[in-house]
């Protein structure tokens, strides 16, 4: 899985992905546990094989607020703190058991000082990270939470039933008696 993923950006040669594998740790998680900590530094980037991440932060009223879902086949770092090297304002948390291939900072560093592909590399990440931001963005200007939601199950259709309603309510910006609404017209 992790192997098609790096593939997937044609950059990389055969030997460079097996090379790459090697620097990779396998990390077991439990539901609850946590990625990235706010107030901690992230120093290394995971990729999701199987489970189900949330990122949230505690507003200033204190309200849990969900705005993120990492599922398998995507990488998850607590992005800002990663290249900054600041302390997180997020949190990165389990929703379900999950098991993760997990790759250090320094070790990215040294790779991309070496590794014009590395380079390549970082900057579609950046991107991709940057679209998902705009279309996050774009979707809470222009769209309805129905649609919001129907876009979720449609990108995501195996795993949204597994997320806790009071994290997809909190993702989608309504209450959860509102997701159950929708949810019901959404089945009939």
């Amino acid at each position: 899985m992790i192997e098609n993923y790096f593939r997937s950006f044609n950059i990389f040669s055969e030997d460079e992905i097996r090379d790459l594998l090697q620097l990779f740790e396998a990390r077991k998680m439990y539901k609850n546990d946590f990625f990235v900590q706010e107030g901690d530094r992230c120093r290394e980037i995971a990729f999701i094989v199987s489970g189900i991440f949330r990122s949230h932060y505690i507003s200033d009223t204190g309200k849990d607020m969900t705005y993120c879902f990492g599922f398998p086949n995507q990488l998850m770092a607590g992005y800002s703190s990663f290249i900054s090297d600041c302390p997180s304002r997020e949190n990165m948390q389990a929703i379900t058991d999950a098991d993760l291939m997990v790759l250090r900072k320094d070790a990215i560093d040294d790779l991309a000082k070496n590794d014009l592909n590395w380079t390549k590399f970082l900057k579609g990440i950046a991107e991709q990270e940057y679209m998902e931001l705009e279309k996050r963005f774009f979707q809470f200007q222009r769209d309805s939470a129905a649609q919001r939601y129907e876009a979720l199950l449609g990108n995501q259709p195996d795993y949204v039933q597994k997320i806790p309603l009071q994290y997809l309510a909190s993702f989608l910006g309504i209450t959860q008696r509102h997701l159950s609404r929708i949810r019901k017209e959404i089945t009939i």
